[in-house]
């Protein structure tokens, strides 16, 4: 059953606005193509979630929590780790592979 739409009389503050916006979520989404003679050039679909951190939890979104960047109990030095992996991997993938001669 649809609720009644109810008009408010009185103004709100920022603040009121803010912690209802951060309480109930806000879901902005948005499609951009670019097509040129019905072809596609491009497309950006835009998806963006504003909420408190309760409330995407609660909505099965806490990607932050396992990402060491954003997680403060994340071991020191992690990333610098996976970097130094990273570095060694290429040096090692670079000295394997055939040289070519480049010629003018």
């Amino acid at each position: 059953m649809p609720q009644p739409v109810t008009h408010a009389l009185q103004s709100s503050t920022l603040s009121d606005v803010l912690e209802r916006v951060l309480d109930k979520g806000v879901v902005i989404a948005g499609d951009i193509k670019i097509k040129l003679v019905d072809i596609e050039l491009l497309s950006i679909q835009i998806r963006l979630v504003i909420c408190s951190v309760d409330k995407a939890k609660e909505m099965g979104m806490d990607w932050w929590v396992n990402n060491p960047v954003f997680c403060s109990q994340a071991p020191q030095g992690q990333l610098e780790a996976s970097l130094a992996r990273i570095d060694e991997r290429l040096a090692r993938l670079e000295a394997s592979s055939p040289k070519v001669a480049v010629t003018a």
